[in-house]
Protein backbone atom coordinates (compact mmCIF):
# COMPACT_ATOMS: atom_id res chain seq x y z
CA UNK A 1 0.00 0.00 0.00
CA UNK A 2 1.30 3.59 -0.75
CA UNK A 3 -0.25 6.73 -0.03
CA UNK A 4 0.54 10.52 0.36
CA UNK A 5 -0.98 13.43 2.36
CA UNK A 6 -2.08 16.70 0.84
CA UNK A 7 -3.50 19.79 2.79
CA UNK A 8 -6.47 21.07 1.85
CA UNK A 9 -8.43 24.36 2.98
CA UNK A 10 -10.86 24.38 5.78
CA UNK A 11 -9.02 22.56 8.19
CA UNK A 12 -9.02 19.06 6.57
CA UNK A 13 -6.58 16.89 4.41
CA UNK A 14 -6.49 14.60 1.31
CA UNK A 15 -5.01 11.09 1.87
CA UNK A 16 -4.30 9.86 -1.35
CA UNK A 17 -3.87 5.83 -0.79
CA UNK A 18 -3.04 3.32 -3.71
CA UNK A 19 -3.53 -0.99 -2.99
CA UNK A 20 -1.72 -2.94 -5.95
CA UNK A 21 -4.09 -5.45 -7.01
CA UNK A 22 -2.08 -8.59 -5.82
CA UNK A 23 -2.16 -7.32 -2.51
CA UNK A 24 -5.74 -6.43 -2.93
CA UNK A 25 -6.27 -10.30 -3.38
CA UNK A 26 -5.96 -11.15 -0.09
CA UNK A 27 -8.90 -8.73 0.92
CA UNK A 28 -11.23 -10.75 -1.68
CA UNK A 29 -10.02 -13.83 -0.64
CA UNK A 30 -11.37 -12.99 3.33
CA UNK A 31 -14.65 -11.65 1.23
CA UNK A 32 -15.09 -15.07 -0.60
CA UNK A 33 -14.57 -16.67 2.99
CA UNK A 34 -17.22 -14.65 4.77
CA UNK A 35 -19.41 -15.54 1.62
CA UNK A 36 -18.87 -19.54 1.94
CA UNK A 37 -20.14 -18.96 5.29
CA UNK A 38 -23.22 -17.32 4.38
CA UNK A 39 -24.49 -19.34 1.44
CA UNK A 40 -25.90 -22.90 1.16
CA UNK A 41 -24.53 -25.58 -1.38
CA UNK A 42 -25.05 -29.47 -1.59
CA UNK A 43 -22.57 -31.28 -0.96
CA UNK A 44 -20.65 -28.96 0.99
CA UNK A 45 -20.76 -27.77 4.51
CA UNK A 46 -20.93 -24.64 5.97
CA UNK A 47 -17.91 -22.28 5.08
CA UNK A 48 -16.09 -24.76 3.50
CA UNK A 49 -17.12 -23.97 -0.08
CA UNK A 50 -14.09 -23.91 -2.57
CA UNK A 51 -13.91 -20.52 -4.03
CA UNK A 52 -13.87 -21.74 -7.39
CA UNK A 53 -17.23 -23.32 -7.01
CA UNK A 54 -18.38 -20.26 -5.27
CA UNK A 55 -17.20 -18.11 -8.01
CA UNK A 56 -18.82 -19.97 -10.52
CA UNK A 57 -22.53 -19.45 -9.20
CA UNK A 58 -22.14 -16.24 -7.49
CA UNK A 59 -21.01 -12.77 -9.78
CA UNK A 60 -17.52 -12.09 -8.91
CA UNK A 61 -17.85 -8.63 -8.93
CA UNK A 62 -19.77 -8.97 -5.80
CA UNK A 63 -16.38 -10.45 -3.57
CA UNK A 64 -15.01 -7.64 -4.84
CA UNK A 65 -17.45 -4.88 -3.86
CA UNK A 66 -17.75 -6.67 -0.46
CA UNK A 67 -14.03 -6.81 -0.39
CA UNK A 68 -13.92 -3.03 -0.97
CA UNK A 69 -16.45 -2.09 1.71
CA UNK A 70 -14.45 -4.33 4.58
CA UNK A 71 -11.18 -3.41 3.62
CA UNK A 72 -11.24 0.37 2.77
CA UNK A 73 -11.76 1.35 6.34
CA UNK A 74 -8.20 -0.62 7.46
CA UNK A 75 -5.91 0.78 4.57
CA UNK A 76 -7.03 4.26 5.65
CA UNK A 77 -6.41 4.23 9.37
CA UNK A 78 -2.94 2.38 8.29
CA UNK A 79 -2.41 5.91 6.15
CA UNK A 80 -3.54 7.88 9.17
CA UNK A 81 -0.83 6.03 11.26
CA UNK A 82 1.81 5.92 8.64
CA UNK A 83 1.51 10.17 8.39
CA UNK A 84 0.36 11.12 11.72
CA UNK A 85 -2.63 12.73 10.79
CA UNK A 86 -4.45 13.79 14.11
CA UNK A 87 -8.12 13.08 12.42
CA UNK A 88 -11.56 14.40 14.67
CA UNK A 89 -14.07 12.91 12.46
CA UNK A 90 -15.22 10.49 9.80
CA UNK A 91 -13.72 10.21 6.88
CA UNK A 92 -15.28 11.13 3.33
CA UNK A 93 -13.82 8.00 0.87
CA UNK A 94 -13.87 8.36 -3.14
CA UNK A 95 -13.04 5.23 -4.30
CA UNK A 96 -11.08 6.35 -7.72
CA UNK A 97 -9.77 3.40 -9.33
CA UNK A 98 -10.33 -0.41 -9.62
CA UNK A 99 -13.71 -0.94 -8.56
CA UNK A 100 -13.73 -3.29 -11.18
CA UNK A 101 -10.23 -5.00 -11.50
CA UNK A 102 -6.59 -3.79 -10.99
CA UNK A 103 -5.18 -1.39 -8.13
CA UNK A 104 -7.30 0.06 -5.76
CA UNK A 105 -6.91 3.62 -5.19
CA UNK A 106 -9.00 5.94 -3.27
CA UNK A 107 -9.30 9.12 -1.94
CA UNK A 108 -9.96 9.81 2.25
CA UNK A 109 -10.92 13.54 2.80
CA UNK A 110 -11.20 14.01 6.48
CA UNK A 111 -10.62 17.28 9.13
CA UNK A 112 -8.02 17.09 11.39
CA UNK A 113 -7.44 18.62 14.43
CA UNK A 114 -6.35 22.28 13.94
CA UNK A 115 -3.57 23.78 14.80
CA UNK A 116 -4.02 27.58 16.49
CA UNK A 117 -1.69 30.30 17.41
CA UNK A 118 -1.85 32.29 20.56
CA UNK A 119 -0.07 35.42 21.95
CA UNK A 120 0.18 36.75 25.42
CA UNK A 121 0.35 33.93 27.90
CA UNK A 122 3.59 34.44 28.96
CA UNK A 123 2.06 37.38 30.77
CA UNK A 124 -1.04 36.06 32.27
CA UNK A 125 -2.59 37.37 35.27
CA UNK A 126 -5.14 35.08 37.45
CA UNK A 127 -6.71 35.71 40.52
CA UNK A 128 -7.19 33.20 43.23
CA UNK A 129 -8.56 33.10 46.40
CA UNK A 130 -6.24 33.74 49.15
CA UNK A 131 -4.68 30.53 49.89
CA UNK A 132 -4.11 31.62 53.81
CA UNK A 133 -6.64 31.23 56.73
CA UNK A 134 -7.42 34.05 58.24
CA UNK A 135 -8.51 34.63 61.84
CA UNK A 136 -12.30 35.00 60.74
CA UNK A 137 -12.12 31.41 58.64
CA UNK A 138 -10.70 29.93 62.32
CA UNK A 139 -13.09 31.68 64.72
CA UNK A 140 -15.91 30.56 62.36
CA UNK A 141 -14.77 26.99 62.33
CA UNK A 142 -14.34 27.48 66.37
CA UNK A 143 -18.00 28.86 66.45
CA UNK A 144 -19.42 25.48 64.24
CA UNK A 145 -17.69 23.37 66.56
CA UNK A 146 -19.36 25.38 69.67
CA UNK A 147 -22.88 25.41 67.68
CA UNK A 148 -23.01 21.70 68.42
CA UNK A 149 -23.22 22.07 72.28
CA UNK A 150 -24.59 25.29 72.35
CA UNK A 151 -28.07 25.55 74.30
CA UNK A 152 -31.25 27.44 72.04
CA UNK A 153 -32.79 30.41 73.94
CA UNK A 154 -36.00 32.83 73.54
CA UNK A 155 -35.02 36.30 72.87
CA UNK A 156 -36.85 39.72 73.20
CA UNK A 157 -35.66 41.49 70.16
CA UNK A 158 -35.68 41.34 66.25
CA UNK A 159 -34.33 38.14 64.25
CA UNK A 160 -31.43 38.06 62.18
CA UNK A 161 -29.49 36.33 60.12
CA UNK A 162 -28.55 33.13 61.99
CA UNK A 163 -31.13 33.06 64.53
CA UNK A 164 -34.03 30.55 64.99
CA UNK A 165 -37.46 31.66 64.81
CA UNK A 166 -41.01 29.12 66.04
CA UNK A 167 -43.14 30.16 63.07
CA UNK A 168 -46.62 29.10 61.86
CA UNK A 169 -46.37 28.62 57.95
CA UNK A 170 -49.02 28.55 55.56
CA UNK A 171 -48.41 28.04 51.51
CA UNK A 172 -51.58 28.20 48.94
CA UNK A 173 -52.28 27.83 45.74
CA UNK A 174 -55.76 29.27 44.36
CA UNK A 175 -56.43 29.47 48.15
CA UNK A 176 -56.23 25.77 48.61
CA UNK A 177 -53.13 24.42 51.04
CA UNK A 178 -50.54 23.00 49.59
CA UNK A 179 -48.91 19.71 51.52
CA UNK A 180 -45.73 20.12 53.16
CA UNK A 181 -45.84 24.27 53.11
CA UNK A 182 -48.63 23.88 55.43
CA UNK A 183 -46.98 23.48 59.43
CA UNK A 184 -47.71 25.06 62.95
CA UNK A 185 -44.69 26.21 65.18
CA UNK A 186 -41.98 25.51 62.72
CA UNK A 187 -38.82 26.12 64.17
CA UNK A 188 -36.58 27.99 61.07
CA UNK A 189 -32.74 29.08 61.19
CA UNK A 190 -32.97 32.42 59.45
CA UNK A 191 -30.79 32.54 56.27
CA UNK A 192 -30.43 29.02 55.94
CA UNK A 193 -32.95 28.97 52.53
CA UNK A 194 -34.36 25.56 53.27
CA UNK A 195 -38.08 27.31 52.10
CA UNK A 196 -37.83 30.05 49.31
CA UNK A 197 -35.07 32.78 49.79
CA UNK A 198 -38.38 35.15 50.22
CA UNK A 199 -38.92 33.60 53.69
CA UNK A 200 -35.94 34.70 54.94
CA UNK A 201 -36.08 38.14 53.28
CA UNK A 202 -39.22 38.18 54.93
CA UNK A 203 -38.12 37.10 58.75
CA UNK A 204 -35.40 39.02 59.37
CA UNK A 205 -36.00 42.25 61.15
CA UNK A 206 -39.25 40.24 62.47
CA UNK A 207 -40.20 40.50 65.77
CA UNK A 208 -42.26 37.55 68.14
CA UNK A 209 -46.04 38.30 66.95
CA UNK A 210 -45.47 39.63 63.27
CA UNK A 211 -47.07 38.23 60.19
CA UNK A 212 -45.49 38.21 56.53
CA UNK A 213 -47.00 37.91 53.66
CA UNK A 214 -45.47 37.21 50.25
CA UNK A 215 -45.37 35.34 46.80
CA UNK A 216 -42.67 33.18 45.58
CA UNK A 217 -42.04 30.72 42.74
CA UNK A 218 -43.07 26.94 44.21
CA UNK A 219 -40.02 24.99 45.55
CA UNK A 220 -40.52 22.07 43.85
CA UNK A 221 -38.80 22.80 40.53
CA UNK A 222 -41.56 20.14 39.06
CA UNK A 223 -44.41 22.43 40.19
CA UNK A 224 -44.77 26.05 37.97
CA UNK A 225 -46.48 28.85 39.00
CA UNK A 226 -46.54 30.91 42.54
CA UNK A 227 -47.17 29.92 46.13
CA UNK A 228 -48.61 32.45 48.36
CA UNK A 229 -47.30 32.23 51.83
CA UNK A 230 -48.83 33.55 55.28
CA UNK A 231 -45.91 33.46 57.75
CA UNK A 232 -46.94 34.04 61.64
CA UNK A 233 -43.47 34.41 63.94
CA UNK A 234 -44.41 33.02 67.30
CA UNK A 235 -40.53 33.31 68.78
CA UNK A 236 -37.36 34.36 68.39
CA UNK A 237 -34.82 32.52 69.48
CA UNK A 238 -30.53 32.45 69.54
CA UNK A 239 -28.04 29.59 69.49
CA UNK A 240 -25.61 31.02 72.95
CA UNK A 241 -22.85 29.34 72.54
CA UNK A 242 -20.69 27.42 75.42
CA UNK A 243 -17.49 29.70 76.65
CA UNK A 244 -13.88 29.09 74.93
CA UNK A 245 -12.05 28.35 77.70
CA UNK A 246 -9.39 25.83 77.93
CA UNK A 247 -11.86 23.91 80.64
CA UNK A 248 -14.72 23.78 77.66
CA UNK A 249 -12.08 22.54 75.23
CA UNK A 250 -10.87 19.30 77.39
CA UNK A 251 -14.12 18.58 77.69
CA UNK A 252 -15.80 18.55 74.42
CA UNK A 253 -12.68 18.31 72.26
CA UNK A 254 -9.70 15.71 72.14
CA UNK A 255 -7.20 19.20 72.73
CA UNK A 256 -6.31 20.47 76.10
CA UNK A 257 -6.40 24.12 75.40
CA UNK A 258 -7.52 26.62 73.59
CA UNK A 259 -4.32 27.18 71.55
CA UNK A 260 -3.94 23.90 70.56
CA UNK A 261 -7.45 23.27 69.10
CA UNK A 262 -6.85 27.19 67.54
CA UNK A 263 -3.79 25.29 66.06
CA UNK A 264 -5.78 22.79 64.38
CA UNK A 265 -8.55 24.18 63.29
CA UNK A 266 -5.99 26.70 61.52
CA UNK A 267 -3.99 24.31 59.98
CA UNK A 268 -7.50 22.41 58.69
CA UNK A 269 -8.92 25.84 57.18
CA UNK A 270 -5.35 26.63 55.84
CA UNK A 271 -5.71 22.96 53.75
CA UNK A 272 -9.15 24.29 52.80
CA UNK A 273 -7.81 27.59 51.90
CA UNK A 274 -5.23 26.07 49.65
CA UNK A 275 -7.30 23.71 47.29
CA UNK A 276 -9.59 25.85 46.96
CA UNK A 277 -6.86 28.42 45.82
CA UNK A 278 -5.60 25.77 43.40
CA UNK A 279 -8.72 24.63 42.18
CA UNK A 280 -9.32 28.20 41.49
CA UNK A 281 -5.99 29.23 39.56
CA UNK A 282 -6.38 26.06 37.54
CA UNK A 283 -10.45 27.05 36.36
CA UNK A 284 -9.51 30.78 36.03
CA UNK A 285 -6.24 29.92 33.98
CA UNK A 286 -8.56 27.86 31.72
CA UNK A 287 -10.71 30.73 30.95
CA UNK A 288 -8.16 32.93 30.16
CA UNK A 289 -6.40 30.28 28.07
CA UNK A 290 -9.90 29.93 26.25
CA UNK A 291 -9.94 33.63 25.74
CA UNK A 292 -6.48 33.66 24.08
CA UNK A 293 -8.12 31.27 21.74
CA UNK A 294 -9.78 33.06 18.31
CA UNK A 295 -9.51 30.53 15.65
CA UNK A 296 -12.99 29.14 15.20
CA UNK A 297 -13.34 25.90 16.49
CA UNK A 298 -14.40 22.83 14.85
CA UNK A 299 -18.26 21.19 15.24
CA UNK A 300 -16.41 17.69 15.53
CA UNK A 301 -14.07 18.84 18.36
CA UNK A 302 -16.72 20.49 20.10
CA UNK A 303 -19.51 17.30 19.23
CA UNK A 304 -16.81 15.14 21.14
CA UNK A 305 -16.13 17.04 24.19
CA UNK A 306 -19.93 17.63 24.89
CA UNK A 307 -20.41 13.33 24.32
CA UNK A 308 -17.52 13.04 26.18
CA UNK A 309 -18.46 14.90 29.10
CA UNK A 310 -21.94 14.09 28.71
CA UNK A 311 -21.12 10.42 29.09
CA UNK A 312 -19.30 10.99 31.90
CA UNK A 313 -22.69 12.97 33.92
CA UNK A 314 -24.58 9.67 32.49
CA UNK A 315 -21.91 7.50 34.42
CA UNK A 316 -22.00 9.12 37.36
CA UNK A 317 -25.52 9.48 37.85
CA UNK A 318 -26.10 5.94 37.48
CA UNK A 319 -24.11 5.45 40.13
CA UNK A 320 -25.86 7.01 42.19
CA UNK A 321 -29.33 6.01 40.75
CA UNK A 322 -30.26 8.94 39.14
CA UNK A 323 -31.11 9.41 34.84
CA UNK A 324 -30.03 12.57 33.30
CA UNK A 325 -33.99 13.10 33.26
CA UNK A 326 -34.45 12.79 36.74
CA UNK A 327 -31.50 15.01 37.23
CA UNK A 328 -32.31 17.83 35.15
CA UNK A 329 -36.17 17.70 37.11
CA UNK A 330 -34.51 17.92 40.21
CA UNK A 331 -32.27 20.71 39.04
CA UNK A 332 -35.18 22.36 37.61
CA UNK A 333 -32.75 22.63 33.97
CA UNK A 334 -34.42 23.03 30.73
CA UNK A 335 -33.27 20.02 28.31
CA UNK A 336 -32.36 23.37 25.67
CA UNK A 337 -30.97 25.29 28.57
CA UNK A 338 -28.87 21.98 29.30
CA UNK A 339 -27.89 21.48 26.13
CA UNK A 340 -26.64 25.38 25.24
CA UNK A 341 -24.80 24.91 28.62
CA UNK A 342 -23.08 21.86 27.77
CA UNK A 343 -21.91 22.97 24.58
CA UNK A 344 -20.58 25.98 25.77
CA UNK A 345 -18.28 24.20 28.50
CA UNK A 346 -17.44 21.96 25.56
CA UNK A 347 -16.39 24.75 23.17
CA UNK A 348 -14.27 26.59 26.09
CA UNK A 349 -12.62 22.66 27.44
CA UNK A 350 -11.32 22.33 23.50
CA UNK A 351 -10.28 25.60 23.65
CA UNK A 352 -7.95 25.16 26.65
CA UNK A 353 -7.14 21.95 24.67
CA UNK A 354 -6.00 23.52 21.58
CA UNK A 355 -4.05 26.51 23.67
CA UNK A 356 -2.25 23.88 25.49
CA UNK A 357 -1.37 22.02 22.88
CA UNK A 358 0.24 25.00 20.99
CA UNK A 359 2.38 26.29 23.75
CA UNK A 360 3.48 22.36 23.99
CA UNK A 361 4.95 22.66 20.56
CA UNK A 362 6.27 26.19 20.88
CA UNK A 363 7.83 25.51 24.40
CA UNK A 364 9.44 22.34 23.40
CA UNK A 365 7.33 20.76 26.11
CA UNK A 366 5.72 17.86 24.04
CA UNK A 367 7.15 14.25 26.11
CA UNK A 368 9.81 12.31 24.05
CA UNK A 369 10.21 8.47 23.75
CA UNK A 370 11.46 8.24 27.43
CA UNK A 371 8.58 10.68 29.11
CA UNK A 372 6.08 8.83 27.15
CA UNK A 373 7.78 5.63 28.38
CA UNK A 374 7.08 6.68 32.20
CA UNK A 375 3.75 8.12 31.51
CA UNK A 376 2.50 4.37 30.52
CA UNK A 377 4.26 2.78 33.37
CA UNK A 378 2.66 5.30 35.75
CA UNK A 379 -0.73 4.64 33.87
CA UNK A 380 -0.20 0.86 34.22
CA UNK A 381 0.35 1.13 38.24
CA UNK A 382 -2.47 3.40 38.22
CA UNK A 383 -4.64 0.27 37.06
CA UNK A 384 -2.56 -3.01 38.25
CA UNK A 385 -2.06 -4.21 34.92
CA UNK A 386 1.81 -4.59 33.03
CA UNK A 387 3.38 -1.75 31.39
CA UNK A 388 4.29 -3.49 28.29
CA UNK A 389 0.38 -5.14 28.35
CA UNK A 390 -0.76 -1.37 28.61
CA UNK A 391 1.31 -0.27 26.08
CA UNK A 392 0.63 -2.57 23.33
CA UNK A 393 -3.33 -2.04 24.16
CA UNK A 394 -2.77 1.38 23.17
CA UNK A 395 -0.39 0.45 20.30
CA UNK A 396 -3.63 -1.64 18.97
CA UNK A 397 -5.99 1.16 19.21
CA UNK A 398 -4.01 3.86 17.86
CA UNK A 399 -4.25 5.47 21.24
CA UNK A 400 -0.40 6.03 22.13
CA UNK A 401 -0.61 9.86 20.15
CA UNK A 402 -3.55 10.71 22.60
CA UNK A 403 -1.44 9.55 26.12
CA UNK A 404 1.78 11.83 24.23
CA UNK A 405 -0.41 15.06 23.50
CA UNK A 406 -1.99 14.44 27.68
CA UNK A 407 1.25 14.84 28.59
CA UNK A 408 2.55 17.22 26.51
CA UNK A 409 -1.17 19.41 27.64
CA UNK A 410 0.35 18.18 31.48
CA UNK A 411 3.99 19.72 30.53
CA UNK A 412 2.52 23.22 29.15
CA UNK A 413 0.25 23.55 32.05
CA UNK A 414 2.88 23.10 34.62
CA UNK A 415 5.04 25.70 32.95
CA UNK A 416 2.48 27.88 33.07
CA UNK A 417 1.50 27.73 36.46
CA UNK A 418 4.93 28.19 37.16
CA UNK A 419 5.20 31.79 35.31
CA UNK A 420 1.91 33.45 35.66
CA UNK A 421 1.09 36.19 38.00
CA UNK A 422 -0.79 34.75 40.63
CA UNK A 423 -2.88 37.48 42.75
CA UNK A 424 -5.69 37.42 45.23
CA UNK A 425 -8.83 39.21 45.22
CA UNK A 426 -7.07 42.31 46.96
CA UNK A 427 -4.26 42.05 44.36
CA UNK A 428 -1.23 40.70 46.56
CA UNK A 429 1.09 38.31 45.01
CA UNK A 430 0.54 34.81 46.01
CA UNK A 431 3.24 32.40 46.17
CA UNK A 432 2.52 29.20 44.01
CA UNK A 433 4.40 27.22 47.41
CA UNK A 434 1.77 27.81 48.70
CA UNK A 435 -0.47 25.78 46.52
CA UNK A 436 -1.54 22.42 45.66
CA UNK A 437 -1.68 21.59 42.01
CA UNK A 438 -2.10 18.09 41.04
CA UNK A 439 -0.57 18.31 37.68
CA UNK A 440 0.98 15.11 38.33
CA UNK A 441 -2.61 13.36 38.03
CA UNK A 442 -5.78 13.80 36.70
CA UNK A 443 -7.11 17.62 35.70
CA UNK A 444 -9.52 19.28 33.96
CA UNK A 445 -7.97 19.07 30.36
CA UNK A 446 -7.47 15.12 30.65
CA UNK A 447 -9.65 13.16 28.83
CA UNK A 448 -10.18 9.44 28.51
CA UNK A 449 -7.82 7.98 25.74
CA UNK A 450 -10.78 6.33 23.61
CA UNK A 451 -12.84 9.88 23.61
CA UNK A 452 -9.48 11.55 21.45
CA UNK A 453 -10.38 9.05 18.01
CA UNK A 454 -13.28 9.41 16.40
CA UNK A 455 -11.67 7.02 14.23
CA UNK A 456 -11.53 4.31 15.67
Amino acid sequence: MKSVVEPLEGNKVRLSITVESAEFESAIDLAWKAIAKEVRIPGFRAGKVPRKVLEARIEPGYARSEALQQALPGYYLEAVKEHQVDVIAQPEIDITAGEDTGDVTFDAIVEVRPEVTIVGYEDLTVEVPSPHATDEDIDLHIDRIRGSYGEIVTVERAAASGDYVSIDIVGTVDGEEVDGLTVEDYLYEVGAGNVVPELDEALEGAMAGDTREFDADHPDPSEEGKVHFDVTVREVKERLLPDLDDDWVADATEFSTVAELRDDVAERAGNMRRAQASMALQANLGTQLAELVIDEIPDALIGAEMRARLEDLVRRLSQQGISLEQYLAVTGTPPEKFSADLRETAESAAKVDLALRAIAAREGLIPDDDELEEEIARLAAGVGVDADALRTGLESNDNIGSVRSDLGNRNALRWLTARVNVVDQDGRPVNPDDLELPLDHDHDHDHDHDHDHDHD
